[in-house]
């Protein structure tokens, strides 16, 4: 079933990615970390269907979406910042891997942190971040999605590495097996990872490496 959704608000969170809020059809449900596929509802772009994921709360009267640009591919991300109020787009069915199965290590690469905004929002919502870690990887610091807000959450631990910069307070390195067994005191507990496939493998095939079964990895290609 699709909806068609107007927008009601746009906001900058970086200087590539943006927050879009649109009108929440009736009855429309889903658990955070879900997405669907998005298309503008205009002529030459309903067939250019991407799947987002929703980072607002199931309870909410919106339907919030982070979404970063990527202008140099020419697609719908680079469409995105360019909308305005009263814009639509067309959104399809539920979907998606990443759902909360309890407290654990979320993973992120870039823009692959956008299923763990509202599971954690709904958890800080919930007073039930204890034992949860974000480990978030970005190219630069700039890139940094709510880097403030995952910061305020009590409860919740925060890694932030960037790879192509050094930054102090902020590791510089991927995310590897070294950098893990640095920041987490053991390997007993859930792990969730999202990003760009060439990062989940090389995180998946670490955490195996440390002992960690199918079991308790969750995976969603960013």
């Amino acid at each position: 079933m699709t909806h068609i959704l107007t927008l009601n608000q746009i906001e900058p969170v970086t200087h590539d990615v943006h927050c879009l809020r649109f009108d929440k059809p009736e009855r429309f449900t889903f658990e955070p970390g879900q997405a669907v596929e998005l298309a503008l509802d205009r002529d030459g772009w309903r067939d250019e269907a991407r799947p987002f994921t929703m980072t607002s709360l199931p309870e909410d009267d919106f339907l919030e979406f982070t979404i970063k640009s990527y202008p140099d591919h020419g697609g719908v991300t680079e469409q995105i910042g360019k909308m305005r109020p009263g814009d639509k787009v067309i959104v399809g069915d539920v979907f998606g891997a990443i759902t909360d199965a309890g407290p654990g290590v979320f993973i992120a690469g870039g823009a692959g942190v956008t299923p763990f905004i509202a599971i954690l929002r709904r958890r800080q919502r919930d007073d039930a971040l204890d034992g949860c870690t974000l480990i978030f990887s970005n190219r630069l610091e700039k890139d940094i999605i709510r880097r403030e807000e995952f910061e305020g959450m009590d409860g919740l631990k925060t890694v932030f590495t960037v790879t192509d910069e050094a930054v102090d307070g902020l590791f510089n390195r991927m995310i590897d097996g070294d950098m893990l067994d640095d920041v987490l005191e053991d390997y007993d507990r859930r792990f969730y990872v999202c990003g760009p496939p060439p990062m989940i493998d090389a995180v998946v095939q670490t955490l195996k490496d440390k002992g960690v079964p199918d079991g308790r990895i969750t995976i969603e290609t960013a």
